[in-house]
């Protein structure tokens, strides 16, 4: 029996669950975005490294994901960018989501930092609920 002479690029995720916002860890943006390339996954990524408040981080999500004008730029309204128009714009294979370098200064503090990724976690369950594979990895800067 031969040995492939490439890798799986589905590999970095075969122990993620498919509904989940987790710490990047180990994992290397580029192999992300190479296995929701392989999976027909959309791949979203903010860089939020240049944030330091709230505001910020909800600016930098909404360009950087591109979101529509008219985002209202707090946590409910990115809950509502990342489940109700994409649902309704029909079936969806699968999301895999990058937050590089949340911040982690006075002005965007741990509690607001939980907040941010809740959007995100609340998301996943949305997303959970209708059988579509939402992967959030995020790292602080």
């Amino acid at each position: 029996m031969e040995t492939p002479l490439r890798k799986n690029p589905d590999l970095p995720l075969r122990n993620v669950r498919q509904n989940i916002v987790q710490s990047i860890r180990a994992y290397r943006v580029q192999d992300l975005q190479d296995a929701a390339k392989v999976l027909g996954n959309h791949f979203l990524y903010a860089n939020l490294a240049h944030a330091q408040t709230k505001q910020d981080i909800l600016d930098l999500i909404a360009t950087q994901f591109m979101f529509p004008a008219h985002f209202g730029k707090n946590f409910d309204a990115l809950y509502d960018c990342l489940t109700d128009p994409l649902h309704k714009a029909g079936p969806q294979p699968g999301f895999i989501l990058v937050l590089d370098q949340i911040p982690t200064t006075t002005k965007f503090d741990k509690e607001v930092r939980e907040q941010l990724l809740d959007s995100f976690r609340d998301a996943a369950e949305y997303w959970a609920e209708r059988k579509i594979s939402f992967r959030c990895f995020y790292s602080f800067l």
